[in-house]
């Protein structure tokens, strides 16, 4: 048996600059880190006593012959990916609820590949992890997914990725003096909107125009390099919510999609009770809305959004890693 846990993330800055039909022409870079809140994925080789060698369990129950009967996308090309054809039971378990924008699918499959790799017997790198995540995702399940969300995945941390024009993707763990990062950590809320929606469904309405939105998203993109030099050289992180807020305001103006009245009334609301401003986490349409405040009108802010559910979280290094293995049949 194998039991992987796989980080979510949030991202601040540079969101939509790492579509591959973006970056492979104009580069990109995205700014964002791991929390702890995690997607536990559970494999083992079934034992032969069922009617069906194939049992999954995640919102839905499968059991199931052959890879081909397979309803779930990710799982079925997973397991053809790793070169398991029956025989195998797999477990979901996730902290956050999936469809909300904190990179849950990619943290599904790059999780199971690990687990069904380890599984396997398959010594797999960081690198050829993404690498694989990456194929299944944009290339066999052609899902229009950017390139980020698998990353910060695999290897967690707070981290300023940059994706070159030449499709090569690389990771730098971010220098920022502990206090500054203690204090972003403080000024941040999470809250859950109650509307989830398919994040590729959402990137749908604007990823084919994003070449027409060439200034929005280089500017989102230079936003990144301002909220690194924010963190690394001031004591005072204002400016950084400032910056959330420009950039929300940016994303919003890609489509139509991206926001709603709903969740503009209760961005609005936040605001008027003190934030300095936040976005939707992920593609947009709904999922999680994140708050930069000061922490003296934090508790402002939930008595004005006190319908809304809140995610106590903090930021983590790990990536996605096994935390059990016995794989003795």
């Amino acid at each position: 048996m194998i039991i992987t846990r796989t980080p979510y993330r949030i991202s601040f800055f540079g969101g939509g600059t790492d579509y591959p039909s973006w970056y492979r022409e104009n580069g990109g870079q995205v700014l964002a880190t791991s929390i702890d809140k995690y997607c536990y994925i559970t494999c083992r080789f079934l034992p032969p006593f069922f009617e069906h060698s194939i049992r999954l369990a995640y919102s839905e129950i499968e059991l199931c012959n052959t890879i081909d009967e397979i309803k779930h996308p990710s799982i079925r090309e997973t397991l053809r990916n790793v070169g398991i054809n029956s025989a195998i039971e797999i477990h979901h378990d996730g902290d956050m609820p999936a469809r909300s924008g904190i990179g849950s699918s990619s943290s599904f499959t790059v999780g199971l590949l690990n687990a069904l790799s380890s599984l396997n017997n398959e010594d797999i790198t960081r690198e050829h992890l993404l690498n694989r995540s990456l194929l299944i995702e944009q290339e066999i399940l052609q899902e229009t997914v950017g390139s980020q969300d698998q990353t910060m995945a695999v290897h967690g941390g707070f981290n300023h990725i940059t994706f070159s024009d030449q499709g090569k993707i690389s990771v730098n763990k971010l220098t920022v003096p502990s206090e500054n990062l203690s204090s972003l950590n403080s000024h941040l809320l999470l809250f859950f909107t109650g509307l989830t929606r398919m994040a590729s469904s959402i990137a749908l309405t604007y990823i084919n125009d994003l070449q027409k939105n060439e200034v929005r998203l280089k500017r989102m993109s230079s936003m990144v390099d301002e909220g690194i030099n924010i963190l690394q050289n001031n004591k005072n992180l204002d400016g950084f919510g400032e910056l959330l807020h420009e950039g929300w305001m940016e994303k919003k103006s890609l489509g139509t999609e991206i926001s709603t009245e709903a969740i503009d009334s209760i961005y609005d609301l936040a605001k008027s009770a003190g934030a300095t401003g936040g976005k939707l986490i992920g593609a947009g349409g709904g999922g999680f809305l994140l708050l930069f405040a000061k922490p003296e009108v934090q508790n402002n802010i939930r008595s004005s959004l006190k319908g809304l559910t809140e995610i106590p979280f903090k930021f983590e290094e790990q990536g996605s890693t096994i935390i059990f293995k016995d794989t003795k049949k």
